[in-house]
């Protein structure tokens, strides 16, 4: 199972977050008990007995029960009635507590900082919006952060002062037994997204596109350090990439195209998040289509996000959606990948215009190749709200063996 989720960067934080628990981890660390964990996520509120388990697994029934048995122990999994045997007596279905983890996703965007508290399926159970200035300087953006994260779990533990009991343990189902601190909210941490480059690994800024003075600096430990708990950091288009493969069922190889205040690209290859040696795939909006255009934030000139930028400024939405369309193009052209999702408050505010522009160059180039149909294009939904729950996914999905990349 991927580490990078489930406490990388915990800064070594000796404070904590008022009304929220830390989560014992220790039944997750196998593959096995991912990938039971995971089938019981999918089967939802119906449950699936053992013996099913086994059957998709490929796991004997005794290794299902022991893998099982652990999860119950943590809180992680109770019983959910029983399901007519075909001969026998009925088999015990079993059903993940949605409510035993929770998981933090924020989004800080050059201009507003969005954050929501996900379940253990990633269901958004609270969330909050402010306004943010990403030059405003690491100190201040830190703090305000924070503020955001712990009035977001104070304001999701409210009224949480019952808990169902499982009847055959005697123990509360929403909470890991040897959790710290109050029972009544298990986070697993803080996943954050914002515009890159950064190194994911470390939790190191580069040079943010307009915003050199966070090169270098380290959002991961400070953050960390703050809140008191494992705090894990990605660029903004790969937590939205990675939540559309996680949540919303989008498979294979392809590509998010994030247009919102800037223009980057989350690459997913064979099901998994592409980074890159450096981390730095997907910096998609600093592709030079314009060897004498104009003068982009990032040093160069004729970016493709400096174009589509001035074309919405001006108003021009269609031009806007062209030059998206021809980056698409080079990137359908290098990657070959099946499928291209367009997103962001810009996409959202125009989605048929950007739709038929992008589609309309994509078909072209395919025409001229001699492929016939051309890479589908969708818009999704979700702004600020889908990258933000994108980011929660960088915590849950290690923990369903769902390789983040």
């Amino acid at each position: 199972m991927n580490g990078n989720g489930n406490g990388n960067g915990n800064g070594n934080g000796t404070g904590r977050t008022a009304g929220v628990t830390g989560v014992n981890l220790l039944a997750l660390r196998s593959h096995n008990g991912a990938l039971v964990l995971d089938l019981l996520r999918v089967a939802g509120v119906a449950g699936i007995s053992r013996l099913e388990l086994a059957d998709r697994t490929g796991l004997t029934p005794q290794a299902v029960s022991k893998i099982t048995a652990r999860l119950r122990a943590d809180g992680l999994v109770t019983e959910a009635g029983y399901r007519a045997s075909t001969g026998g007596k009925p088999r015990t279905v079993l059903r993940l507590v949605r409510d035993a983890g929770h998981a933090v996703g924020l989004h800080l965007d050059r201009d507003e900082l969005t954050a929501v508290l996900c379940d253990l399926t990633g269901t958004v159970v609270a969330e909050r919006r402010a306004p943010l200035n990403l030059g405003a300087g690491a100190d201040a953006v830190v703090e305000g952060a924070a503020r955001e994260v712990e009035a977001l779990l104070a304001d999701a533990s409210e009224g949480r002062t019952a808990m169902p009991v499982d009847p055959a343990s005697a123990m509360p189902v929403d909470r890991a037994p040897d959790s710290y601190g109050s029972p009544l909210l298990p986070v697993l941490g803080v996943g954050v997204a914002l515009p890159g480059p950064l190194d994911h690994l470390h939790g190191v800024l580069h040079r943010v596109t307009g915003f050199p003075e966070w090169d270098g600096f380290p959002l991961r430990a400070a953050l960390a350090r703050r809140l008191g708990m494992p705090v894990v950091v990605d660029k903004d288009t790969n937590a939205a990439a990675l939540g559309l493969a996680a949540v919303a069922g989008a498979h294979g190889s392809f590509a998010y195209l994030h247009l919102g205040t800037g223009l980057g690209a989350g690459l997913v290859i064979d099901g998994a998040v592409h980074r890159g040696a450096r981390t730095r795939a997907g910096e998609f909006g600093h592709q030079v289509v314009q060897l004498d255009g104009p003068l982009c934030e990032c040093g160069n000139r004729g970016c493709i996000e400096a174009l589509c930028l001035a074309a919405v400024a001006r108003g021009d939405v269609e031009e806007a959606a062209r030059v998206l369309g021809a980056g698409v193009a080079n990137l359908v052209g290098l990657l070959d990948i099946e499928l291209v999702l367009l997103g962001g408050r810009t996409v959202e505010a125009r989605p048929d215009a950007f739709l038929r522009g992008v589609g309309f160059v994509l078909d072209e180039w395919a025409r001229r190749q001699g492929e016939d149909p051309a890479v589908p294009v969708r818009v999704v939904g979700g702004g600020a709200s889908g990258v933000a729950e994108g980011a929660a996914q960088l915590l849950l999905a290690p923990l369903f063996g769902r390789e983040d990349g």
